[in-house]
């Protein structure tokens, strides 16, 4: 009987060796997944000053998704635009305009797009090298926003139109502040030339003349 018991226990002790064993080959079978893209957001417009957490998602070869904000490193295109915390993807609003901001681990990488906007303008200002062309002939405008911060470049972020808004052999690139003027037109023709703060509503003007 005491033989019999005995080689139960060893019995036993051998199948959970072999239980233990399979349990520990198994977990071989189990890698961790890979990261196969990084998906970053959101995109957002901001205020001058104030900010706005991004976050960074990673998609694995297994199909599962995971938060991975604070194990990506965090850039910004354009640091005078908006700059960004490296580690934790906090974005500030510096200055009018827009950047892309972009997190990465490894070779691979996400981005979104953050707007500033200026806040507090009480002015915008036109300016041009010239008073008047020829037809046939270009210019180019820039604006300047005024705030209790200082003034800013806002040529970019501004909206360009004219008034009137159709001239003949006359046009203007609304996003860059870019006069274009087509030979043919005959006389001469004077009108305004305005910038306006997408966001405000205010907006600077100056007088322009193309002429033959």
């Amino acid at each position: 009987m005491i033989r019999i018991k005995c080689q139960l226990q060893l019995l036993a002790a051998l199948a959970t060796l072999f239980l233990l064993a399979l349990a520990i080959g198994c977990t071989g079978f189990f890698v961790n997944p890979t990261l196969t893209g990084v998906t970053v957001g959101p995109t957002a417009t901001i205020q001058q000053g104030k900010t706005v957490q991004m976050t960074a998602t990673g998609t694995y070869n297994d199909g599962s998704t995971k938060t991975i904000t604070s194990g990506v490193f965090w850039s910004s295109a354009t640091q005078t635009v908006a700059t960004v915390n490296s580690t934790s993807g906090l974005v500030t609003g510096v200055g009018p305009g827009t950047s892309s901001i972009t997190g990465s681990s490894g070779t691979f990488s996400g981005s979104a797009t953050i707007t500033v906007a200026l806040s507090g303008i009480t002015k915008i200002t036109v300016t041009s090298p010239l008073t008047n062309i020829t037809y046939g002939a270009m210019n180019q405008f820039t604006a300047t926003a005024t705030t209790a911060s200082g003034t800013f470049p806002v040529t970019d972020s501004v909206t360009w139109t004219t008034n009137p808004t159709s001239i003949s052999n006359v046009s203007i690139d609304p996003n860059t502040g870019l006069l274009s003027t087509t030979s043919g037109g005959t006389g001469t023709t004077t009108f305004q030339v305005i910038a306006t703060d997408p966001t405000t509503g205010i907006f600077g003007a100056i007088s322009f003349t193309v002429h033959m």
